[in-house]
């Protein structure tokens, strides 16, 4: 089995390139017909939406069946184990945790100046669409990490879209899910037709204001298209891990760590940096033999992107794996090193951090608590998980009293003058100043 083995130092800078790159690369060579697929549904509508999960899912529906049904929630817990059910339910408790902590506090006027105050309102996003993949398997998951936080943050309708499978039914885990989290608005549907339909909307489908969540290099690339249309969240396409370890690491843990994200698919990447050589080599040689008793699908995932976008990168000191890392950007990191709580201060540009041997991409992927959808593609450097967040919106709020204004006016004339802003400054030199009250509405309302 191939594996990309880099010395750094002697690594040519195109290779390091396509490195940190990655599954972008393939994002921006899919634009023209994610192009015209999405110029379809705007034009088209649900004739479109029908033709192209006939194409791509093998489904053959009517509109009338793209929305689940009440029924078929019930007819999917049927199906399920007591034990799968009973996971599921804690890790949405333990999610619910996590992100009820984040729900931030109404900022109240607080006096900027003398007569001066400034705050700010929230208010949850209206409508939010959630993307749950399915086509390389099926992710519950995914649905509570992004649904939990929505909920939290009180977004009045949510709404999924998630591929069928050729019957035109829906993976009963993520059916299962969906009701556990109170959500009952659901299509079937996939790719850049879901995020087209969610976007524009269709007779059948009302249009929402955010659309968010993982998928393939198409749905990336769909969300990228709308931006500007509609809010396309954080970009989260194929799946990534980092692993920084130095030589206290154990190879074997290392090693299944490795592939944990590059099963995911073809396009995925994982890479492991280290200024031990001699742990890269055991890697090397670990790795081929945990993949034998893999699904031949899983297999071929992680054999095609191990020749692609992942890889065991050696350098020569512990400072410039971090470097590395920073560059990078990676979704997913792991931190395994002698003192790695020395380490992860450094750490500037990273999904989320996971320090030591005993906290594996795994249990941050389903359990632990903190969100599972993160930035790719280098975008850790200015996006971050989703969280309740991600679902709210700020206006910002002032009021200025009659004394406040007196004083602050000038200093705003100055700039309006200089900037060219004629009628900016009229409108304070001019403005009529009333005799009476105005002058302490806020103390005596206490807004």
């Amino acid at each position: 089995m191939d594996i990309n083995f880099f010395i750094w130092r002697n690594t040519p800078e195109e290779s390091k390139n396509f490195i940190f790159k990655r599954a972008e690369l393939d994002i921006s060579k899919i634009e023209k017909i994610v192009n015209q697929i999405l110029d379809e549904i705007k034009k088209r509508g649900d004739k479109a939406l029908i033709h192209y999960i006939e194409k791509f899912d093998g489904a053959k529906l009517n509109p009338e069946q793209l929305r689940v049904k009440e029924e078929e929630f019930k007819r999917a817990e049927e199906k399920l184990s007591n034990e799968l059910k009973e996971a599921i339910r804690k890790n949405i408790e333990n999610v619910r945790k996590f992100h009820a902590i984040q729900m931030p506090s109404p900022m109240k006027l607080f006096p900027v100046s003398l007569g001066v105050y400034a705050g700010e309102k929230i208010e949850p996003i209206p409508s939010v669409g959630l993307y749950i993949p399915r086509g390389k398997g099926s992710f519950p998951s995914v649905l509570y990490m992004l649904a939990i936080p929505a909920i939290i943050a009180g977004v009045e309708r949510i709404v999924i879209v998630t591929p069928p499978s050729r019957d035109g039914s829906i993976d009963a885990a993520t059916l299962f899910t969906a009701k556990e989290c109170t959500i009952k608005e659901i299509y079937r549907i996939s790719g850049i037709q879901a995020i087209g339909a969610l976007a524009y909307g269709t007779k059948t489908i009302p249009k929402v204001e955010k659309i968010i969540g993982p998928g393939s290099s198409y749905v990336t690339a769909a969300k990228r298209a709308l931006f500007g249309i509609v809010d396309v969240g954080l970009p989260a396409g194929p799946s990534e891990s980092l692993i920084l370890a130095d030589e206290t690491a154990n190879p074997k843990n290392v090693a299944l760590d490795f592939l944990i994200e590059s099963e995911h698919g073809p396009d995925s990447a994982s890479i492991l940096v280290t200024d031990s050589e001699d742990l890269g080599r055991e890697v090397v040689k670990i790795v081929p033999s945990l993949i034998e008793d893999l699904p031949s699908m899983r297999k071929n995932f992680i054999k095609e992107n191990m020749k692609k976008y992942s890889g065991v990168v050696i350098v020569e000191e512990l400072n410039e794996a971090i470097d590395f890392v920073n560059k990078y950007a990676p979704e997913h990191l792991s931190i395994v090193t002698k003192n790695p709580f020395d380490v992860f201060p450094l750490i500037k540009n990273a999904g989320e951090i996971l320090i030591g041997e005993y906290t594996p991409f795994s249990l941050a992927n389903f359990s632990i608590g903190p969100n599972a959808i993160l930035p790719t593609g280098g975008f850790a450097k200015t996006f971050s998980p989703v969280s309740v967040r991600d679902f709210f919106k700020y206006s910002s709020i002032s009021y200025v009293t009659k004394n406040g204004f007196e004083k602050l006016k000038d200093y705003a004339i100055q700039l309006a003058d200089y900037e060219g802003f004629p009628s900016h400054s009229t409108a304070l030199k001019k403005r009529k100043i009333c005799k009476k009250g105005g002058n302490d509405f806020y103390e005596r309302k206490r807004i």
